[in-house]
């Protein structure tokens, strides 16, 4: 499965919010330096998802 997300990193409260079938948007607490945000967004979605953290890969992100 592919999904597009949009994190909003340094947010107050972390969640998920289901935008459209394949859309989503997440808030994470986390800054984005050396990967502390990706590695919340994969806990989060491990969590959401109910599937292992080592089978969600992300594609691209702004910068890349």
């Amino acid at each position: 499965m592919r999904i597009s997300l949009k994190v909003t990193t340094r947010a107050k409260k972390e969640g998920i919010e289901k935008i459209s079938e394949n859309s989503y948007r997440m808030k994470v607490s986390l800054p984005p330096e050396k990967g502390k945000a990706n590695k919340r967004v994969v806990e989060l979605l491990s969590e959401e998802f109910d599937i292992k953290k080592q089978d969600i890969r992300i594609v691209s992100g702004k910068t890349s």
